[in-house]
């Protein structure tokens, strides 16, 4: 007999299920990490503008950490936020970049290039941009806060326009802002990192060598790993180099290679389906054996790149990532002048070199033969893409902590959300005005 809570066929159903069903409905749902995102900067927004101003700045420096005898380990929890909680952000990024060359769009050498391209052309144009407007000034420090693009806002916003806009413009935006991503990391390895301490980069190496031993060993637990992965961050963090940058070098670590093949887990998934059910003891025995072996299987079925990035998403999504705007959108709009140089320099970068950086390089290299346009990307297609590319939220936000001083800081974040909302705004209207042109065309 069929139960109550559901088919034979399928998971037994609890009322519990109910509740949770819409939420990991939600979860699911591409554009809700953006709008999960949207309400932590406008919550950050608000009480920066609050009479709890000062208790919510004064919050962020908390200071949080080991101290026992003469060894001290503290950070502020702002320091946690944006080093140690971000470390899983770009780690999800690393395993994207790899998954996409190994098994994904980037496998073609002529597409990955179209992106490589778009993504350097998204870097560079708007850098030079922010330099000539701020050569010789204070701010001249900070180029590299609109080089990046905010990967969740911009899909969010392509969810947005639904099956208006084609899968070819999604999956090369998606990796334009992974490539992107990756470049502003380089940038703050580079650029905005402290003092080094080679001692311990060297410590650091034999960490990562460890890591890639593990991998060819056959370990298989991810908790090992984190144990692992979590000393690496701490000696990267003392060493002078920017800590995140162990989240990316981890990402790309991580095998591709699957342990169980699609053929072998058919086989294992048959032979537990046609396993007699005994009443001896030794058969209930070999059962639950053939049991645990299926369960492996099936876990392990999918390469750790993909395993990871299905554990991480929904944390990164909704966790990492409001938390990070929550700590660092809070900008005092007080005594902010919406036209200083800086904010300006800021919001052109993004607004007006993200789409001319993105659509010039993608055309050179199509020109040079060194990319091809997919199949239903059209040009203006790709323009308006660049305009939702000069979202540089997240990474924006991240880089400015580093390269400004604190009185210059609060500028250039608002420059940044300006440019955000503009983008948004404009890349939205944009596409959406394209596509009803060729639906009538």
């Amino acid at each position: 007999m069929q139960s109550n809570r559901g088919s034979s066929s399928q998971l037994p159903k609890e009322y519990i299920d109910w509740i949770l069903q819409p939420i990991y409905h939600f979860l699911k749902i591409e554009a809700a990490a953006g709008v999960v995102l949207l309400l932590s900067a406008l919550a950050a927004l608000a009480l920066a503008n609050s009479p709890f101003s000062e208790v919510f700045a004064s919050f962020w420096h908390l200071s949080i950490g080991i101290n026992v005898g003469s060894f001290e380990y503290e950070r502020s929890l702002h320091h946690w936020v944006n080093d140690a909680v971000m470390t899983l952000f770009f780690f999800l990024i690393a395993l994207e970049l790899k998954r996409e060359l190994v098994l994904g769009e980037l496998r073609n050498p002529r597409l990955a290039m179209l992106s490589v391209f778009g993504a350097f052309g998204g870097m560079l144009v708007p850098a030079l941009i922010y330099l000539s407007l701020q050569f010789g000034e204070m701010g001249m420090h900070g180029w590299g806060t609109v080089m990046a693009t905010d990967t969740a806002f911009v899909i969010g916003c392509l969810a947005l326009l639904g099956q208006r806009i084609p899968k070819s413009l999604r999956v090369f935006m998606l990796s334009l802002a992974v490539v992107d991503d990756l470049g502003a990391i380089i940038v703050v390895a580079v650029g905005y990192g402290g003092e080094l301490n080679w001692g311990f980069i060297g410590v650091a190496l034999v960490g990562f060598t460890i890591v890639k031993v593990m991998a060819f060993l056959g370990i298989r637990s991810i908790t090992v790993f984190y144990i692992v992965g979590i000393c690496i961050w701490v000696v990267v963090d003392i060493s002078g180099i920017h800590a995140t940058v162990t989240g990316v070098i981890l990402g790309l670590l991580t095998p591709t290679k699957k342990w169980v093949s699609d053929e072998r887990l058919h086989t294992i998934m048959d032979s537990v389906v046609a396993y007699p059910s005994g009443s001896e003891r030794g058969d209930d025995i070999n059962e639950r054996q053939a049991l645990r072996t299926a369960e492996a299987a099936a876990r392990e079925a999918l390469s750790p790149v993909e395993r990871l990035e299905i554990l991480l998403h929904p944390w990164v999504g909704f966790v990492v990532m409001p938390l990070f705007a929550f700590a660092n959108a809070g900008i005092p709009l007080n005594g902010i002048s919406f036209t200083s140089s800086l904010t300006v320099a800021v919001f052109l970068g993004f607004a007006l070199g993200k789409p001319i950086g993105i659509f010039l390089f993608s055309w050179i290299a199509v020109q040079l033969r060194i990319a091809i346009l997919p199949i239903n990307l059209r040009w203006n297609m790709i323009f308006g893409g660049g305009v939702l590319a000069g979202i540089g939220f997240t990474m924006a936000l991240f880089i400015a902590n580093l390269a400004y001083s604190p009185t210059e800081l609060n500028a250039a974040k608002l420059g940044i959300l300006l440019a955000s909302i503009f983008s948004a705004l404009v890349g939205i209207a944009l596409l959406r005005y394209f596509t009803a042109v060729k639906s009538t065309s």
